[in-house]
């Protein structure tokens, strides 16, 4: 992945969509999605996830997608991943994409430095010494290579996620995709991973799609935030979020914008209340 140099701190980021070829073209979204629709089963056992969803990201943004349980985020991200296919509709993905899930995922039987290894072989890296010196450089980006050494039941939840972060920056990865993989933390560990993700984020220019449940984390996080009706998920709202970084989760510009998604939120699971 290809380092960019950090933007000053509190500095705005251009809005998206408005970018520009030298030649004066538009860029291509790293991330589009246009009337993605999928369906799971047949007749009347058929159970619509996501319906005509429209979305596109743009390169380096971080977006945030929120919705009540069952709406489709993780779906839309098993989609984008590669790992299903849309019943109709198509996207397209401009980059390496790699994926963190809520539960970190490691090989019990490596050692933290092993896993990011691994990651390093499946790329292609032959040479040990350079697997060992990668995986070493990407810890100590998460403040891990102390910890190299150590088995997974050594670490802490939130050190385990490092891992998983630092494995998926081993696959070279233009585009992140984040399956609520701060929600089993405690809200001290996940307040210093929002800080960590976000410097490394500001530093490397990656693009980052992140399903959330907490919508104060949506906006702590990121540049826009996407929410999703009930199922099937279709996109009800977009909020960018113009607030300089870095930001706070318990600052009041971050609470009053959550409040305001949140309380968006609410009406849409009160509206598919009354349908059911």
């Amino acid at each position: 992945m290809k380092t960019l140099p950090s933007p000053v701190l509190g500095a705005l980021k251009p809005e998206y969509g408005s970018e520009r070829a030298q030649n004066g073209e538009p860029v291509a979204p790293a991330v589009s999605v246009r009337g993605v629709t999928k369906a799971y089963g047949q007749g009347e056992r058929r159970v619509v996830a996501l319906d005509g969803l429209q979305l596109d990201v743009a390169r380096g943004e971080f977006v945030c997608v929120v919705g009540a349980s069952g709406c489709g985020k993780t779906t839309m991200l098993n989609l984008v991943a590669g790992l299903d296919t849309p019943s109709a509709g198509g996207m397209s993905v401009d980059g390496r994409v790699a994926l963190m899930f809520q539960e970190a995922a490691l090989l019990p039987w490596r050692t933290a430095g092993g896993n990011v290894e691994l990651a390093l072989r499946m790329r292609g890296v032959r040479s040990r010494a350079e697997r060992k010196r990668v995986a070493l450089d990407l810890l100590g980006a998460v403040h891990l290579d102390e910890f190299a050494s150590r088995q997974p039941h050594q670490l802490s939840g939130g050190m385990r996620q490092r891992v998983a972060l630092a494995r998926a920056f081993a696959q070279d990865a233009d585009i992140l995709l984040m399956d609520e993989p701060f929600g089993a933390l405690d809200a001290m560990t996940r307040d210093l991973l929002h800080h960590e993700l976000e410097q490394l984020w500001l530093d490397r220019g990656f693009t980052v799609v992140f399903v959330t449940h907490n919508v104060r984390e949506a906006v702590r996080l990121a540049d826009r935030v996407v929410l999703l009706s009930s199922r099937p998920g279709r996109i009800v709202e977009t909020f960018d979020v113009a607030l300089p970084r870095p930001r706070r989760i318990e600052s009041p510009e971050v609470s009053s914008l959550a409040g305001h998604v949140t309380d968006r939120l609410r009406e849409e699971v009160r509206r598919h209340a009354g349908d059911a």
